[in-house]
């Protein structure tokens, strides 16, 4: 099993709205993130936007790849693109940035 932790930055005018959106993912998003193998995940957003995101998966890439055929991840990512902001430069980003397991206590 695969620990993934990853970062993103959601811009600070759209915090309250994000949040909003989150408490009502549709079920079918959800559906979809179970079918390909995206267990025990949460999102963890501070004030100032960075969203820190884990998932447990037998294989990462393959769950990544399994959501990217699906229709309802596909529209629910057009539709929250606009909440993300590149963690360094400020620009428009949507790339997780994935961060190296140092520790675990099991």
């Amino acid at each position: 099993m695969q620990r993934v932790c990853f970062l993103l930055r959601v811009k600070r005018d759209r915090l309250d709205e994000y949040r909003e959106r989150h408490r009502h993912v549709w079920p079918e998003m959800q559906d979809a993130l179970r079918e390909t193998g995206w267990r025990n995940y949460s999102l963890f957003l501070t004030d100032d936007g960075l969203l820190v995101g884990y998932l447990e998966t037998e294989d990462f890439e393959a769950a990544r790849a399994g959501m990217a055929e699906r229709d309802a991840n596909r529209r629910w990512q057009a539709e929250m693109a606009e909440f993300f902001e590149d963690l360094d430069s400020g620009s428009a980003d949507t790339d997780m940035r994935s961060l190296d397991e140092v520790f675990h206590l099991d």
